[in-house]
């Protein structure tokens, strides 16, 4: 229909070729159209081959099946499901398509000699690799972009030992996945391992993160389907399950291998979530003093609480669009939101603290100090918020610095701190272009060896600190800067 030659699809009822759901999605279309309105509940056997209910992707070889909207790997009785990808395979190694390969890697060599930059001197081939969208999945590319660029963290799941999850006769082919299969055996440590080790080695223009997304699919039911996510909340949901699932241990690395190495990451003041100490909470664990004071008693209470990330929120004074006739006020700052985070404010009514001097609830003030401050500092700008039925975003430009982030005065004792322990600088941006939650497009920036590269999905190109600092962050992600060498160490 379309004409493209990108991710076809092959029904398996009447073998006619679609784009699949990553491009335009005919092969759907094509199966929608082919539906029966039934009369009744009971099916014959001609009305349930008329369906075209399922279909082969030509590139991966899975099979997909539209009713269940899930890949799967029941096979008829004769294995003709088997024989057809057989025949794909083929036609794979055909003369025919072994040409077309070629030229196809002629034009992908030019391409990325195209990319050849000059560094010192000396021309480097640009070595990023891209995250090819599944289908409204640059939420997820946009996370993992981040996360491979911090170097501590993405280091310690690449230095993992590989874990083979299939053995014997199967081993080393592709793994065909059907509901059946419980979680146990699918490890989003595993397959984040994977897919962190395809970036960066400059064997390819782009990734398919397809094995990742099942996991995620299985794991994380919120974000199955293809619908736009929010980034903020599956970069949540990655860290709490990589945490959990790094706590006991996975397809055959033992607990306790993975908690000495996440024990020498952090050797002093680890913050814990849900349990002993890992990566994640290692590397982005900081802790929260919530002191919240009685305003008729003057009582106060401190609770003391971690965090993975700081939700920021973009003070009201700045959320105004202006129009052209306005006088444009004073610039938002990434400083004017955290001051916004940890100022002395005054609950309102919906939120009474229960007061145990008093035994009742009772007006009172909250005040939010850093107890600890974590190795990569994640901030959250809160962009999306909800007015009557509908849930806007807020498109404030914020200013944000590139280096030199310093939180040595939202800190409860800044007096313990050292000369550079509380300065931080910035590594990764994750940016929502578009005006809603559920559309929209995600890309990031993010720096590796001293360059900012942009990632958007499959494309990654060079870009500039300027370039960075113009965009309209969402997430930012910020490292500790590291002590200079003869620095006394704490």
């Amino acid at each position: 229909v379309c004409r493209s030659n990108k991710s076809p699809w092959v029904c398996l009822t009447c073998s006619s070729v679609h784009c699949g759901r990553y491009v335009n999605g005919h092969a759907k279309k094509h199966y929608e159209d082919a539906q029966i309105p039934m009369t009744n509940h009971k099916k014959t056997e001609k009305q349930e081959k008329i369906q075209h209910t399922v279909c082969m992707d030509c590139s991966s070889y899975s099979t997909y099946c539209y009713r269940c909207d899930d890949f799967v790997v029941n096979d008829t009785k004769l294995g003709l499901v088997q024989k057809v990808r057989e025949h794909l395979q083929n036609l794979e190694n055909s003369a025919f398509t072994s040409d077309r390969h070629r030229k196809r890697k002629l034009l992908e060599n030019s391409s990325l000699n195209s990319k050849l930059l000059k560094v010192n001197g000396s021309t480097t081939a640009l070595c990023a690799t891209g995250l090819r969208n599944l289908g409204n999945t640059c939420f997820m590319n946009a996370i993992l972009q981040s996360l491979s660029n911090i170097q501590q963290f993405c280091c310690y799941f690449k230095e993992l030992p590989a874990v083979e999850l299939r053995n014997g006769k199967t081993a080393g082919r592709r793994t065909y996945h059907t509901r059946s299969q419980g979680d146990n055996n699918v490890s989003l440590v595993e397959e984040f391992r994977k897919t962190l080790c395809a970036l960066w080695q400059g064997s390819q223009t782009a990734f398919s993160p397809e094995s990742l997304f099942y996991v995620v699919w299985k794991i994380m039911p919120n974000f199955r389907g293809y619908q736009q996510q929010d980034a903020h909340e599956f970069m949540r949901y990655l860290l709490d399950h990589l945490h959990l699932e790094l706590q006991g241990g996975f397809n055959g690395v033992s607990r306790s291998v993975i908690l000495q190495e996440s024990s020498n990451l952090s050797a002093s003041n680890k913050c814990c979530i849900n349990g002993a100490s890992t990566v994640v909470t290692a590397i982005f664990g900081g802790i929260l003093q919530n002191e919240v004071n009685c305003l008729i008693c003057g009582t106060e209470s401190r609770k003391f609480d971690p965090f993975l990330d700081l939700s920021l929120d973009i003070p009201s004074q700045f959320r105004n669009k202006r129009t052209k006739n306005q006088e444009s006020g004073p610039m938002c700052t990434l400083r004017d939101c955290l001051r916004s985070f940890t100022d002395l404010e005054e609950l309102d009514e919906t939120e009474l603290y229960m007061c145990h001097k008093c035994k009742k609830k009772q007006k009172s003030t909250k005040k939010f100090w850093i107890q600890k401050l974590p190795k990569v500092l994640c901030l959250h700008l809160k962009r999306f918020h909800w007015t009557a039925y509908l849930r806007n975003k807020v498109d404030t430009y914020v200013e944000f610095p590139l280096r030199g982030l310093d939180m040595k005065c939202y800190l409860l004792e800044p007096e313990n701190s050292g000369p550079e322990s509380c300065l931080y600088d910035l590594v990764a941006v994750v940016v929502h272009h578009g005006s809603g939650v559920g559309s929209g497009h995600y890309t990031a920036y993010a720096a590796h060896e001293g360059r900012w590269f942009h990632f958007n999905d499959s494309t990654v190109t060079l870009t500039d600190e300027e370039t960075v600092g113009k965009a309209k962050a969402y997430i930012l992600f910020y490292v500790e800067r590291q002590a200079k060498p003869g620095a006394e160490k704490l």
